[in-house]
């Protein structure tokens, strides 16, 4: 142990399933829970959605909504509950020196305007005449300004005060992984003492899933868990809307603050496969020789998103490894892109705090855990590149 460790004081977590740690908690440790399903609105395409939401709790000023769009709305109260959670919400100095590290898409097309833009253009020519006329009517400026992937951890910044330096990254899975990664490397190096890093994804736009189904990730059959989805119709995946932020922060720097700490952050390792080259189940291999050498069950908190080979080539070294207790997370949440990695983090953490593991997700696939967890292994495959591990550690 350290001063300088990397340690979890704080937890922001909204999915389908409610939001904030206790009801994650709450809901994830009830065996045999039934996960929130949208089966019509998107058919044939199941998604997770988001619960109700009283925006207003953590974004006070109905101007700073409006001009968000849901995603960033969404990113911007998950950040809100992370800081409350670690005690820092308010807190001028504590805000104004915080860094942040942000894991965001492109946010969401308006698809009202892009039907007015394609149904006009079915009956002229000049289509470079009609788009002028549109970028002076339909396509405002602020449209723009809200497809900016820094204006996730702008809007955390106006709201909640988070004023140190800011870094943005964008890629799937990927994203979320480089995020974690870099705020602990900067909390280690001594560069940060504490650090808000995250990312939320909202699935319920059609623009949304057409980026999955352009590539056939989507699933399509009935509903499954994540593990049982291979040779189904379909690509595997089913999307959540979320969002998961942590509060980062070095232990001696909480320690002063009198903070409870979640988790201890312990390595944290990533990679890109060749994929095509059948590299991934190698490289998944080579992460969790780096992350981990398990001593007796390792509860393993994976966010596996279903995509056929993705999912089949993790549950493949899992299984290998006969140590590690599994639970897909996405059976219960959906796959939420930018959030997987910090959301399994997030799970993995109050696993170890709390002295428990989750009941099996997957009572087919996922072994039982007996005893306490006294670690935890987050993983995220990405659904179509980049892989992230990390270890969490009893605190």
């Amino acid at each position: 142990m350290s001063a300088s460790d990397v340690v979890i004081s704080g937890i922001g977590l909204v999915s389908s399933l409610g939001e904030g740690p206790d009801a994650h908690w709450s809901k994830l440790t009830q065996p045999g829970l039934q996960p929130v399903l949208e089966t019509a609105r998107f058919a044939p395409y199941t998604i997770h959605p988001l619960p109700e939401i009283d925006w207003n709790l953590q974004i006070s000023k109905r101007g700073d909504q409006r001009q968000m769009e849901t995603w960033q709305r969404l990113g911007t109260y998950a950040a809100g509950l992370a800081l409350d959670d670690a005690g820092i919400k308010g807190n001028d100095e504590l805000c104004a020196t915080m860094d942040m590290v942000v894991a965001a898409g492109g946010g969401e097309r308006d698809e009202a305007v892009d039907a007015t833009i394609l149904a006009a253009s079915e009956s002229r020519n000049d289509r470079d005449v009609l788009l002028n006329e549109k970028l002076t009517t339909d396509l405002r400026p602020t449209l723009f300004l809200a497809q900016l992937s820094n204006l996730l951890a702008g809007n955390i910044s106006i709201v909640h005060k988070v004023t140190g330096s800011s870094r943005t990254f964008m890629g799937e899975e990927g994203a979320g992984v480089a995020a974690v990664e870099t705020a602990a490397a900067r909390i280690r190096s001594g560069q940060s003492t504490h650090v808000l890093v995250g990312g939320a994804f909202q699935t319920e736009h059609s623009d949304m899933l057409l980026g999955y189904e352009l590539a056939g990730y989507l699933h399509r059959d009935a509903w499954k868990p994540v593990w049982q989805r291979q040779g189904m119709q379909g690509g595997g995946v089913v999307t959540g809307s979320g969002g998961a932020f942590l509060v980062l922060e070095q232990r001696a720097h909480a320690i002063s603050r009198g903070r409870r700490i979640y988790a201890e952050l312990g390595p944290i390792v990533s990679g890109r496969a060749r994929r095509r080259q059948g590299e991934l189940a190698a490289t998944i291999g080579a992460l969790l020789d780096q992350a981990v050498k398990p001593n007796g069950k390792l509860l393993t908190l994976s966010g596996a998103s279903g995509a056929h080979a993705a999912t089949a080539a993790e549950r493949s070294v899992l299984d290998a490894h006969p140590a590690l207790a599994t639970r897909g997370f996405s059976t219960m949440t959906g796959h939420m892109k930018e959030a997987q990695f910090p959301f399994a983090v997030a799970l993995a953490a109050l696993a170890v705090e709390r002295k428990a593991a989750y009941p099996a997700f997957d009572a087919q696939a996922e072994k039982p855990f007996e005893g306490v967890p006294d670690s935890a292994l987050a993983t995220a495959i990405g659904y179509h590149q980049f892989e992230g591990v990390a270890l969490v550690k009893a605190a």
